[in-house]
């Protein structure tokens, strides 16, 4: 099915495409890992995401080209879930979820708005073997993994073609840059969302940045080596019509709306960059008593 789903989708970027698969060259390759641990200190809820992006295309300019499918990015994406306690959780505290996902995206321009499509499959249940990995992790750190009850109810296997558009744009303001972006997914989780990101500084500037789906911060997926540092704040609001990981069928409500505030550091040396993020998740589901801190970290060190 994912091979089917990964053909039919390259079939509609290459058919806008006025380039053949052998001009798309090796562009970058960006990643951002996510964990509470990286923050709080705590072990629930959005406990724990990997993002990472491969992009190929024609060389590049500075920003995308203006034809979709010119460029293209492959995204893999790794997503765990849990309620607040693993042993003995709440009633009503939300399921053990979770996800793989792989898709196939593109990103392009119209005018002075930055457009990003594409779609993936999200796999999800036992037979990703996370729920074994995260039980695996936590015995070797020393930290109480999920109860087989926990795992026993956890959100079960399936298969979910998922797609996803974004349009935003850069604004100059002052010494800074404000892009507002609309972005609406519809598949594994289905919503509508409006936001915006501040960046203040240098590191960025020319460069393809791609948006984590869990916190919002966008990691450099296409970037310079220009030395020198930015400071980013963000945050967003999304009217969510369903989640596959917060079923109806099981008694949830997702909660009126789903806010995030992201704060972050890019850091750019002459070999080496990093990045350090902190995003404030609101509450996702009713009878969530509050929302959580998790951080977000992307080292590149080059020896």
């Amino acid at each position: 099915m994912f091979r089917q789903f990964c053909r039919a989708l390259a079939a509609c970027l290459v058919l806008t495409s006025p380039l053949a698969a052998e001009d798309r060259l090796p562009l970058g390759y960006g990643r951002l890992s996510t964990n509470d641990l990286f923050a709080e200190g705590r072990d629930r809820w959005q406990t724990g995401s990997v993002a990472s992006s491969r992009v190929r295309g024609p060389d590049w300019t500075g920003h995308a080209p203006d034809a979709p499918g010119a460029l293209l990015e492959y995204r893999l994406g790794f997503h765990v879930m849990s309620p607040s306690n693993l042993r003995n959780p709440a009633p009503g505290d939300r399921p053990l979820a979770t996800a793989i996902s792989l898709g196939l995206h593109t990103h392009f321009t119209r005018g002075a708005a930055e457009i990003a499509l594409g779609g993936d499959l999200v796999v999800t249940g036992p037979q990703t073997g996370l729920d074994d990995f995260q039980t695996a992790l936590h015995d070797a750190i020393g930290i109480a993994p999920p109860s087989p009850g926990v795992k026993d109810r956890q959100i079960g296997n399936g298969v979910h073609p998922s797609f996803v558009g974004e349009i935003g744009q850069d604004i100059a303001w002052g010494g800074a840059r404000l892009r507002p972006f609309a972005e609406a997914r519809w598949g594994a989780e289905t919503l509508v969302r409006l936001g915006a990101d501040l960046t203040l500084g240098v590191v960025g500037q020319g460069e393809l940045l791609v948006r984590d789906p869990v916190t919002g911060q966008r990691y450099r997926a296409v970037q310079t080596d220009a030395p020198g540092s930015s400071f980013v704040l963000g945050g967003d609001i999304a009217y969510v019509d369903s989640s596959i990981f917060l079923p109806e069928s099981r008694g949830y409500a997702l909660t009126d709306s789903r806010q995030r505030l992201r704060a972050g550091v890019h850091w750019q040396g002459e070999r080496h960059s990093a990045f350090y993020g902190l995003t404030w998740l609101g509450e996702e589901f009713d009878g969530q008593p509050n929302g959580q801190v998790v951080g977000s970290l992307r080292l590149k060190l080059a020896f």
